[in-house]
């Protein structure tokens, strides 16, 4: 009985835990992949990036740490996406990416935007908007997948946006 309440305990912190991620060493920061040709400002080619990307990924089942089509967890997700699609490297952990960039109002998203979300607990969540409150991002029950910030779930969960500033070498 005691080892039964005790595993259940522990499963009830692991799902709390959501994409809170293990943090990295140092102070949050963003690069650009060598050749990297994607303004982050250019609205209609960075929508069309991401698109491909939930092309490419859809329906990629959730796994905690996970950044393989075998499995991705929300910030993996948004990592793999701004590495492969816009030529961006941002930190790997939902905590250090919640620290990039300048905050901005619901009403201000544009393509590319970070969303967070306080998701239970310490849990904490990352997509990235698409269009049309709109956001693209692995969840933890569907995978990799389209969602909208008028969603219940969503709405309520909501915490902030970043949009992040990339210097992209000409």
């Amino acid at each position: 009985m005691k080892n039964s309440l005790w595993i259940a305990g522990l499963l009830g912190i692991v799902a709390l835990a959501g994409c809170s991620s293990v943090p990295e060493r140092g102070a949050p920061r963003i690069t650009s992949v060598p050749g990297a040709k994607v303004d982050l400002g250019n609205t209609a080619l960075v929508k069309e990036n991401l698109y491909a990307q939930y092309s490419d990924w859809k329906n990629t089942r959730y796994r905690m740490g996970g950044l393989s089509r075998n499995g991705i967890d929300c910030s993996g997700f948004v990592y793999v996406t701004f590495k492969s699609k816009l030529g961006v490297v941002l930190p790997r952990s939902t905590e250090f990416q919640a620290e990039l960039g300048e905050s901005i109002g619901k009403s201000q998203l544009r393509a590319g935007d970070l969303v967070f979300f306080k998701t239970g607990g310490s849990g904490r969540h990352v997509g990235v908007y698409l269009e049309d409150g709109k956001f693209l991002h692995a969840s933890t029950s569907q995978g990799v997948m389209i969602s909208g910030l008028d969603e219940n779930y969503w709405k309520s969960a909501y915490w902030k946006a970043k949009r992040l500033e990339v210097d992209v070498p000409s």
